[in-house]
């Protein structure tokens, strides 16, 4: 394992240690000046990690086993009670974890080499539905979707900014399910940069939406409705591979742009179609209109690179199992998801690097290997607070680091399978959380 690797990963820690145990960030996210006032076994520290910490088995449990693994025992005692845990949890407030997230992603992007497409942070808009508890000030609070059969569930919808090459999850969301795709898109859209260029499925393209991504000096690349739009269903008649145009904002378009204090300007864009490997049609928009820069051949692969963000949240719901909660509250719904995202996030940013090592020993095989990132996750349980807790941060790296090596898996590009639908989705009881 490259010692400088495992600098880079520990600098990273250490900014981050610096940050949770500040008394500033304590104060901004505790519900008061009171909590976490006395020493107790349940720190505001202790708190945060161990929801970091991928708490999915039975609560107490969870408990019993983290502080064995923290006091060096061989059986499990009792030190903290669940009640205690979930009385402490009540004075966290949820924005620990979007802080810390916002740190580790800022600290990423500053002080690493991360993946870039043609210069551009390669980024997706992405959304998804999460099943909540059934209780009812969850279900006032997110809403509830009502199936032809079978009772109400409540839901909540989940949307990402999405870096798809580096796999990491920018900024993440939790919203009430009322709350559209694009809305939340539109909350994404206030982080990016200039040199971004953001990649959307059918459900997203908007005439406000591609004005606000190129207010803030960004590009987009977006998959269009062969039926919504006029000027896409006239381009698809034409047979033409490509061609720009000029988009005018509709009377619907113009307040969107007007309610968001977004400019009315047309807008140029480069329609290209494609065919997939079945035969259908997809056109896609963009505002990367050089052509010499950005020929045709570049789009299929292109917009294939949106993939990692579906693959994301199936790691997200299945491996991260973001859906078993660990509390009946609206907040300690909030402190879960985005907790989860941040130990993604860190996951992800501690394998990058690893993984462009590995690509470059691997180029002369018949397949390119890839970090397994369940195992890697798999080793970050506990592992994750004693990095936060403890003084031993190199040693620890380097060990996840060869863990990492040791646990590669072979890419074997261009196979695909059939879509599973109405696939039971899993359901987590609150009361038969597994053992192990």
């Amino acid at each position: 394992m490259d010692e400088q690797l495992i600098k880079g990963h520990q600098e990273l820690v250490e900014h981050l240690k610096r940050v949770l145990g500040s008394e500033g960030f304590k104060e901004r996210h505790r519900q008061n000046e009171r909590a976490f006032s006395r020493q107790r076994c349940l720190t505001f520290c202790v708190v945060v990690l161990f929801l970091v910490n991928m708490v999915k088995r039975a609560l107490q449990d969870e408990l019993d086993e983290l502080f064995k693994s923290l006091q060096g025992g061989v059986v499990a005692e009792r030190v903290v009670s669940k009640s205690a845990f979930s009385q402490a949890r009540q004075k966290l407030k949820h924005t620990a974890f979007i802080e810390l997230n916002q740190e580790q992603v800022g600290y990423y992007y500053q002080h690493s080499a991360p993946l870039r497409w043609h210069g551009y942070r390669l980024l997706a808009f992405d959304g998804s539905m999460v099943t909540l508890p059934d209780k009812a000030a969850i279900a006032e609070h997110f809403g509830v979707w009502r199936p032809a059969a079978g009772g109400h569930c409540p839901k909540a919808r989940v949307s990402q900014m999405f870096d798809v090459l580096n796999r990491v999850t920018i900024e993440g969301v939790i919203a009430p399910k009322r709350e559209g795709e694009r809305a939340l898109a539109a909350q994404h859209g206030q982080r990016l940069q200039a040199d971004d260029l953001v990649l959307m499925d059918r459900g997203y393209p908007a005439f406000w939406l591609f004005a606000l991504i190129l207010s803030r000096g960004g590009h987009f690349c977006a998959r269009m409705s062969l039926s919504e739009w006029k000027v896409v269903a006239d381009f698809v008649a034409s047979g033409q591979q490509e061609t720009v145009l000029e988009l005018q904002p509709p009377s619907q378009a113009r307040r969107a742009c007007q309610q968001r204090q977004l400019p009315l300007d047309p807008i140029r864009l480069r329609l290209i179609r494609l065919e997939l490997d079945k035969g259908d049609v997809v056109v896609l928009a963009t505002s990367l209109l050089d052509s010499d820069h950005f020929p045709y051949a570049l789009f299929k692969e292109l917009y294939h690179q949106r993939w990692p963000v579906e693959e994301d949240y199936k790691q997200l719901k299945s491996r991260l199992q973001v859906e078993n909660w660990t509390g009946l509250s609206v907040e300690s719904v909030y402190q879960d998801f985005h907790a989860a995202l941040f130990t993604k996030n860190f996951a992800a940013i501690l394998a990058q690097p690893v993984q462009q090592a590995v690509n470059q020993t691997t180029t002369d095989r018949k397949h390119l290997s890839q970090i397994n990132q369940a195992n890697l996750l798999s080793k970050l349980k506990d592992t994750i607070v004693h990095l936060f807790l403890f003084d031993q941060v190199a040693s620890l790296l380097r060990a996840i680091g060869q863990q990492m090596l040791l646990t590669l898996e072979p890419i074997r590009r261009g196979r695909s399978f059939p879509r599973r639908k109405r696939v039971k989705p899993r359901r987590f009881s609150m009361t038969y959380k597994p053992l192990r």
